[in-house]
């Protein structure tokens, strides 16, 4: 239980980091930001998990200041692929 709220929180602090950083309007209110937030969790774990050690796995980051880093970056990645989706079903 407490694993899922430090993840709620991670996913919170880097979904609204990267939606400030992302230029444009995104839309979406807390629970996208922060679905956005795990999911940019996942990407950027799985990512620093294969530059680090050669293997990609499925993986998230931790509640850090690394972590956070990490997620904001995979965040910023799911904003850009749920755009590219986006614009080509409209």
């Amino acid at each position: 239980m407490l694993n899922l709220i430090a993840w709620a929180i991670l996913g919170l602090i880097a979904g609204a980091i990267a939606k400030a950083i992302y230029p444009g309007s995104q839309g979406g209110g807390i629970v996208a930001t922060m679905i956005l937030g795990i999911v940019g969790a996942f990407i950027g774990g799985s990512l620093f998990n294969l530059l680090s050690t050669g293997t990609l796995s499925f993986a998230a980051t931790g509640l850090s200041i690394g972590g956070i880093f990490v997620a904001v970056i995979g965040a910023i990645i799911a904003i850009f692929l749920w755009g590219l989706l986006t614009r080509r079903a409209a």
